[in-house]
């Protein structure tokens, strides 16, 4: 029992760290790029030595990628969470959830997207959703002309990461709710305008 409660601490402790050090990054990434900053600089920051950092990563480009890590897989966690057929029909299931996971980490989320964002992180974003939902789409409503289909579905994946750019620059105004709903209806008259052309 006491082991337990000495892991439960230890665990507490790293997770702690871990999300000072992410926020540190965060902060710095404001202000410089990535590869301008040093463990110096958030070790410092953090009020820990640099031993410490070592201790959870290999360097700064270890911690961001860490942090995108996590993001997409959470991304994926929730795309694989519905049915393809649930999403094609109702996409605001996915966005009701994908907004708040935005609103939770916005900090991280407007540099990552931002112009001095990570080209990787976006172009894997892209990835992840194009491989969930436009396979699954075009396996549910097989168009004869599935290149427009893959231009809307381009169209659609930067039209989404320029909302999700509009949202926190604009200090997320809407709720995630209504943010979800306006994509969905946007997603669903482009697929109606698809359908009408492929009669």
């Amino acid at each position: 029992m006491k082991e337990e409660k000495k892991e439960e601490t230890i665990d507490r402790r790293i997770r702690k760290t871990r999300r000072l050090l992410r926020e540190c990054l965060t902060a710095l990434l404001k202000e410089k790029k990535v590869q301008d900053i040093t463990v110096r600089e958030i070790a410092d920051m953090a009020d820990i030595n640099r031993g410490t950092f070592y201790l959870h990563y290999k360097d700064v480009f270890d911690l961001m990628e860490q942090i995108e890590n996590e993001l997409l897989k959470e991304l994926e966690d929730m795309l694989n969470h519905h049915q393809a057929q649930d999403l094609l029909s109702r996409p605001s299931l996915i966005f009701a959830e994908l907004y708040p996971l935005v609103q939770d980490n916005a900090d991280i989320v407007s540099i990552l997207i931002g112009e001095n964002g990570d080209l990787n992180f976006v172009n894997r974003l892209k990835h992840i959703v194009r491989e969930k939902c436009l396979k699954d789409w075009m396996a549910l409503k097989p168009l004869r002309n599935s290149n427009a289909f893959e231009a809307y579905y381009a169209f659609i994946v930067s039209g989404c990461i320029g909302m999700v750019q509009y949202w926190l620059s604009s200090g997320m105004k809407e709720s995630a709710e209504e943010l979800a709903y306006m994509t969905e209806n946007i997603i669903l008259n482009g697929i109606r305008v698809l359908e009408k052309e492929a009669k």
